[in-house]
């Protein structure tokens, strides 16, 4: 069962995309805050990672880029949720491998979440 790491501080968001994800198959850890993230992801060892932009207690996109400079943890493909996006910003430059933007369609998220853990899966 592939596990997904999911950081946002909405408890709203937290229990709809736990839901999505599970019915989907997947094994999901939530955590509330981004503090301690990295720690936590080595521990947990995700096969796919998502983050919540704008943390009460950090910044997602600074979160992702932490972990992409991680030896352990570059290669886990990270998607990043987000309803704050400026003008002329691209949170690609975080190395994130998706940006959802909120609201999102769930339907579009477990398929992004999908094609992102399944990429390199052989088609038979």
């Amino acid at each position: 069962m592939k596990k997904i790491l999911l950081v946002d501080d909405n408890l709203d968001i937290v229990q709809i995309v736990e839901e999505v994800l599970a019915y989907e198959g997947f094994e999901v850890k939530a955590e509330m805050s981004g503090y301690g993230l990295i720690a936590i992801a080595e521990e947990y060892l995700p096969d796919l990672v998502i983050l919540d932009y704008r943390l009460g207690d950090g910044n997602g996109g600074e979160l992702c880029q932490q972990m992409k400079t991680c030896t352990a943890l570059k290669h886990i493909p990270v998607i990043i949720f987000s309803a704050y996006i400026q003008p002329g910003s691209d949170l690609s430059d975080f190395g994130c491998d998706e940006v959802i933007l909120k609201p999102f369609d769930l339907e579009v998220l477990a398929e992004t979440v999908k094609r992102l853990l399944y990429r390199n899966a052989v088609k038979l």
